[in-house]
Order: structure tokens, then sequence, then C-alpha cells
């Protein structure tokens, strides 16, 4: 028995260091399958009359086109900005930058700006001080990594939509082997820890998806009164950025620029600013751990923790992770501490 304990670990360890590099492709792979299995349940239902290759091969093509969508016009709009970047930094270091229109436009601090202005960017020389450490060859050299670090990444993704097509296509059955593990791991509590896990992971991934969907409708009415240029782009861009750590505030922070540079006001640019501000501090800070405590019966407190402390500590993937430790955690406390000892 202890040699096949020995070995039995000896063959996880191995296991899990030869799949190191697809770790984070899997552990995605599995939170969608399981936040997406009820959904994908009714869709079978309709499709093929219940789950089946096809139904699961079709789910997984609309999910992967919801997930490239976002993505794939971020990078068009980075792939378009690029070369004007290169040239603009050309130019800055031959003849120095000219004091934009919008400047004058500010709402506060426009003077100011126009003089640090004249006197670091207008003259070439100060310009080419300035910029020493950014040239176009810095520029080329950054987005040459950007594409390899691209490529690598959509790699994983096609291969997180592998998996999520092979966990949907055969869900019963890696479920039933999984509750039969813990079954015989942990006894008769190890259903309920799992059922809690599930509970934790569904109510983490759909509550981020649900409150970046408010957050990025709420921010986009904000885009059409201020007049945002392109202001249906920038709504998409903050809806997918809002599931990112501080993603949506780049957004907005961005729309607002344009907004003034494109001779909007500098009262609608610090409107569209201060509005999203409001939007996401409210959504991250009290509607999405307040959502996901709700759903997955974690107190306020333990959710809020698992979240950023989840965050901190895996990346992006403990956005997820950490609510679904913590749910954990209080399942194994209150089955393992609080359970009533039987009377004899």
């Amino acid at each position: 028995m202890k040699a096949r304990i020995v070995l039995a670990l000896l063959l996880v360890v191995l296991g899990l260091w030869t799949a190191a590099s697809f770790l984070p492709a899997l552990i995605w792979a599995a939170l969608m399958a399981v936040a997406l299995w009820p959904v994908y349940l009714a869709f079978a239902k309709r499709v093929s009359g219940g789950p089946s290759g096809s139904a699961a091969l079709l789910f997984t093509v609309l999910v992967a086109l919801i997930l490239v969508t976002p993505i794939a016009l971020a990078v068009y709009e980075v792939a378009q900005q690029s070369n004007l970047l290169a040239d603009w930094l050309k130019r800055a270091r031959e003849s120095g930058i000219g004091v934009p229109d919008w400047i004058a436009r500010l709402p506060i601090a426009a003077e100011s700006m126009e003089q640090w202005w004249r006197a670091n960017l207008s003259d070439p020389k100060a310009a080419t001080e300035w910029l020493k450490s950014v040239n176009a060859d810095n520029v080329s050299e950054l987005f040459r990594t950007l594409g390899g670090q691209l490529v690598h990444r959509l790699f994983l993704l096609f291969f997180s939509l592998l998996a999520l097509f092979a966990l949907l296509r055969g869900g019963r059955s890696v479920a039933s082997r999984f509750l039969e593990t813990c079954d015989r791991l942990f006894g008769d509590a190890g259903e309920g820890l799992v059922e809690k896990m599930i509970d934790a992971t569904r109510a983490t991934v759909n509550g981020t998806v649900l409150v970046a969907l408010g957050e990025g409708l709420a921010i986009g009415i904000g885009y059409f009164v201020a007049g945002v240029p392109n202001t249906l782009i920038f709504v998409i861009l903050t809806t997918a950025f809002a599931m990112i750590p501080f993603g949506a505030w780049v957004a907005f922070t961005v729309a607002a620029i344009i907004t003034i540079s494109e001779g909007g006001s500098g009262i609608a640019a610090a409107a569209v600013f201060l509005w999203g501000s409001i939007v996401m501090f409210a959504g991250d800070h009290f509607i999405w751990p307040t959502l996901v405590s709700g759903s997955a019966r974690l107190p306020f407190l333990l959710a809020f923790v698992g979240i950023f402390g989840g965050l901190a500590a895996f990346g992006l993937v403990g956005l997820f992770v950490g609510p679904v430790i913590m749910a954990a955690l209080l399942a194994m406390w209150r089955e393992w501490i609080f359970r009533p000892i039987p009377e004899a």
C-alpha cells in the first residue's frame, strides 16, 4: 500500500510537471465547462435533442466567436495605430511636436500643460532629448515582441477551446468519474465539497460576465452622451476589457483622450473619465463581490479576499480560482469542524 501511494504521488507530480505549460489553458477550459454547462444543456436540447458531439462542437465554435471577436478588434486597432506611432516619433525627433489645439480646451491645467509642451516637445532638440529612450526601432521591437506573445496566447486559447469541446462532449462521464474519485478519497463529504466548488465557479464566472456587461453598457451611455468618436467600438472594447482588472479604466481613459483630441470639449472628456471611474468603482468593489458571495453562499469578506487575493496570487485565472478555493475551504470547515457528533 505504501508503494502504491508513493507511485501514485510520483505519477501525479510527473503529470503536472509534463503539463505545466498547458495547465492555465486546462484550468480556463474547466472553468468555462462548469460555468456554461447549464447553458450547453439547453442549447444541445434545442439543436440535437440532447448532449452530442455535434452540439458540443457547434457550442464551442459559438464560444470561440464570442471570445475572439473583441480580441480581434483590439488587435486590429493596435495594428492600425502602430505605423502612425512610429512615424510620429520620427517627426518628433526631426522637427519637434507642435502644441495640439485640444490642450487649450482642457478643463484644468491647460496653461501649465501648454508651457510644458513648448519647453519639452516643440523644440526639436528638447524633443530628441526627451524621446531619447523611445525611438521607432524600439517601438518596432516592442510590437514584434507583442506579436510573438499574441501568437503564443492564441495557441493557448485554441488549446482551451479544444479542451472545452472534449469536456462538453464527455461531460457526464467526466463528472461521474470525478465524483467517484472524491467519494473514495474524502468519503461522503467529497460530493458536498465538489458541489460548493461548482457553485462558486459558476457564480464567479457568471458574475464577472454580467458585471462586465453592465459596466460596459453604463459607460457606453456616457460615450453616446459625450459624443465619443467611434462610440460603438469603444463600447465593445470597454465591455470586453471590463472582465480584465483595470482594463476598462484604460478603455475609457483612451476614449476621453480621443474625445478631446478630435475636437470635443474638455468638459465632455472629463465627464467620460469621471463617469467611468464611478461605474467601475461601484461595480468592482460592491456589485461584483456581492453578486459572487450571494450566488456562491460566501460571506462578503471571503468573496472579496478570494477575488482580489486570487488575482494577486495566480494572475488572471486567480480571478475565478480564488473564490473557488475560498468556497472549498468554507465547505470543508462547515462539514468537518461543525458537523454534529452522533450520539452513542
